[in-house]
C-alpha cells in the first residue's frame, strides 16, 4: 500500500519531467542582483509558496543546505553568495528532480559567468535522514516541503536540521499555514497533501515543533494569503483560508523562562522621561519604536503602565529585536 511520502514522490517526479508552473503559487518574487540572470525553467519549476533565505544570513561564508531543489532556483540564488567547490548543499529525494537540476544548473552556467555547476553539491536524500555531518551547516533552507508530512515524520525532519546546524545556526522555512479546522478526509488525502495544502497546521503549533526540538529563538519573518480550499472543490463544509508563512528558527540556546518568538511586536514608550528601563535588559527610548519578542511583550503588559503602547503582532519582523 502506497504511503504519502510514496505519493509525494510520484507528484515531483511528474513535475521534474514535466514542469508544472501552477503546481505552487509563489507569493514573493525572487531576488533581483546584479549578474544574476535565473534561467526561465527555473522559475518554472519553483515549487515553493514563499521566500526562504534572505541575503542578510548569508553572510562570513557560511555553508548553505537546501532540502528539495525542484528546479534549482534557490541553490542558484545561494551559490551566488558562496561562489565556492559545494558552497551550497541540495538535497533531494527525487531521481528525476536531481537530474532536472543539474540541467538547469548547466543552462544557468550559460548566462552567468561567475557561476559555476560544482558551487552546488547536489545528493539524493531523505529529509528525515539527511546525508549530511552532525554541526556542520551554517543556514539550512527548505521551501513549501514541511508541511507535507504528518506530525511524526515533521519532528524528525526538524530534528534532523538541528542535528546538522551549527550553533547558532539558522533554519529558514516558507510553509503554508491555517487558522482553520482541516477536516480529517482532507488531512488523510495523500495528494492534497503531496500538493501542500491539506498538511497546513495552525501557525502556533508549527512554532512549537520548532521549540520542541530545541530552537531557543523564532523569527516570523512575514505572512501572506496564499490560497482557500472552499466546499465546491474540496471535501470541507466551510472555507479553508491557508496563509504562506516565512520563518527562521536558530539554534540558540534555550532561555531558562522558554523561547523567544518574534510575531513582529512593538514596544513605544511614550512617557515624560528621557528613557525606560524595566530592570531586566530592555531600555525603551522616548517615543522610539522597538521590537521586541512575544515574551517580553507579556512582562511588560503586565507592568499595566499608561505610558507604554504594545502592538499586536504584525507577523513581519525584520530583525534587530530584543528579548
Amino acid at each position: 500500500m502506497k504511503s504519502y511520502l510514496d505519493t509525494t514522490v510520484d507528484v515531483y517526479r511528474e513535475a521534474a519531467l514535466a514542469p508544472d508552473v501552477g503546481l505552487c503559487c509563489t507569493t514573493t518574487p525572487v531576488w533581483a542582483l546584479p549578474g544574476l540572470d535565473m534561467p526561465s525553467i527555473m522559475l518554472e519549476m519553483n515549487y515553493g509558496c514563499g521566500s526562504t533565505v534572505n541575503p542578510r544570513d548569508l553572510v562570513n561564508d557560511p555553508s548553505v543546505l537546501y532540502v528539495g531543489v525542484g528546479g534549482g532556483m534557490e541553490v542558484f540564488q545561494f551559490s551566488y553568495f558562496s561562489r565556492k567547490k559545494h558552497g551550497v548543499i541540495g538535497i533531494d529525494v527525487v531521481d528525476e528532480m536531481i537530474d532536472a537540476c543539474k540541467v538547469n544548473l548547466q543552462e544557468a552556467e550559460k548566462t552567468n559567468p561567475w557561476f559555476k555547476s560544482e558551487f552546488v553539491d547536489l545528493r539524493k536524500g531523505d529529509a528525515l535522514n539527511l546525508p549530511v555531518d552532525d554541526n556542520s551547516i551554517d543556514v539550512a533552507a527548505q521551501n513549501c516541503l514541511f508541511n507535507i508530512f504528518d506530525k511524526e515524520d515533521l519532528k524528525k525532519a526538524i530534528a534532523e536540521m538541528y542535528r546538522v546546524l551549527k550553533p547558532n545556526g539558522r533554519l529558514v522555512l516558507s510553509d503554508p499555514v491555517t487558522e482553520d479546522p482541516m477536516p480529517e478526509s482532507l488531512k488523510n488525502d495523500e495528494t492534497l497533501r503531496a500538493l501542500c495544502l491539506s498538511g497546513s497546521l495552525p501557525l502556533d503549533q508549527y512554532i512549537k515543533m520548532l521549540t520542541d526540538a530545541g530552537f531557543g529563538t523564532i523569527e516570523i519573518r512575514a505572512k501572506r494569503p496564499y490560497r482557500v480550499l472552499g466546499p465546491k472543490h474540496y471535501d470541507t463544509d466551510k472555507l479553508i483560508y491557508l496563509e504562506s508563512v516565512e520563518v527562521c528558527a536558530i539554534k540558540d540556546p534555550m532561555p531558562a523562562d522558554g523561547p523567544c518568538v518574534f510575531t513582529g511586536k512593538t514596544a513605544i514608550y511614550y512617557g515624560d522621561d528621557e528613557f525606560f528601563d524595566d530592570g531586566e535588559g530592555h531600555t525603551l527610548m522616548q517615543n522610539s519604536p522597538l521590537a521586541i519578542c512575544d515574551k517580553t511583550a507579556g512582562a511588560l503588559t503586565k507592568l499595566n503602565r499608561e505610558d507604554i503602547y504594545i502592538s499586536d503582532s504584525t507577523y513581519f519582523y525584520d530583525g534587530g529585536g530584543c528579548c
